[in-house]
């Protein structure tokens, strides 16, 4: 399933927001530039080890940088090109509206915690994990956990295909959504860290904590009613 579009209009420009996919756009020219077919060394320095916080540091000694620093750096780094468009597809799609009802400066603060709490859910639950992760999936899920509280109903223009068959439907976004988490809780369950080589991989705990939080933290970045009227 592909997501196109909302039903949902923004009554501002989204600045945050395409703020945070230029950066990112940029972030990754530049590590194109600085690493050219071998980024595994940056992704090394910069990405998420969860060995490195728990006492199971292979690298220590190799003057690599603090780990802390992976906890931000890694949000802005990306394997591929669709690795990046993707996740800046479902930043745009459900950032605006969620940045519309928060303000600026506090979509800003939500969409980094969110960040980090996704960090840490998969450190805590691959603590010995020696394979960098890296990406800004974790924070845009937990923009995609308040877009669900926020706009249950909200219509999402999805394309569903399967073999030669495709189709146009409008999914509410609580099913949409809803499913999607389904999905990584299962996928972390059975597979727990999907490791793609030595440099990433899909984090499927990132986005289960990243989603929760968004959820659990929606309260405190959103003054007044939680949803719009009916």
């Amino acid at each position: 399933m592909i997501p196109l579009r909302d039903s949902t209009p923004h009554s501002r420009f989204p600045v945050v927001t395409v703020g945070l996919i230029a950066l990112n756009a940029v972030v990754f020219i530049l590590q194109l530039a600085g690493t050219g077919p071998d980024p595994g060394r940056a992704f090394l320095s910069l990405g998420l080890v969860p060995a490195r916080f728990t006492g199971h540091d292979p690298f220590a000694g190799t003057g690599l940088p603090s780990p802390w620093l992976g906890l931000a750096a890694g949000m802005f780094l990306h394997g591929g090109f669709m690795h990046l468009a993707g996740n800046m597809w479902f930043l745009w799609l459900f950032g605006d509206n969620v940045e519309d009802r928060m303000g600026r400066g506090r979509f800003l603060a939500f969409y980094f915690l969110c960040g980090l709490v996704a960090s840490a859910a998969h450190v805590a639950l691959n603590p010995s994990s020696k394979i960098p992760t890296i990406g800004a999936s974790g924070a845009i899920a937990g923009v995609m956990g308040a877009y669900l509280i926020l706009y249950p109903r909200a219509r999402i223009k999805t394309l569903i295909w399967y073999f030669a068959i495709v189709r146009f439907v409008d999914i509410p976004a609580i099913l949409f959504l809803g499913l999607w988490f389904l999905l990584q809780l299962f996928s972390g369950v059975v597979f727990g860290f999907s490791a793609d080589g030595d440099v990433g991989g899909i984090a499927f705990w990132a986005h289960v904590g990243g989603f929760l939080a968004g959820m659990a933290l929606l309260r405190a970045f959103v003054h007044g009613r939680l949803r719009p009227p009916a």
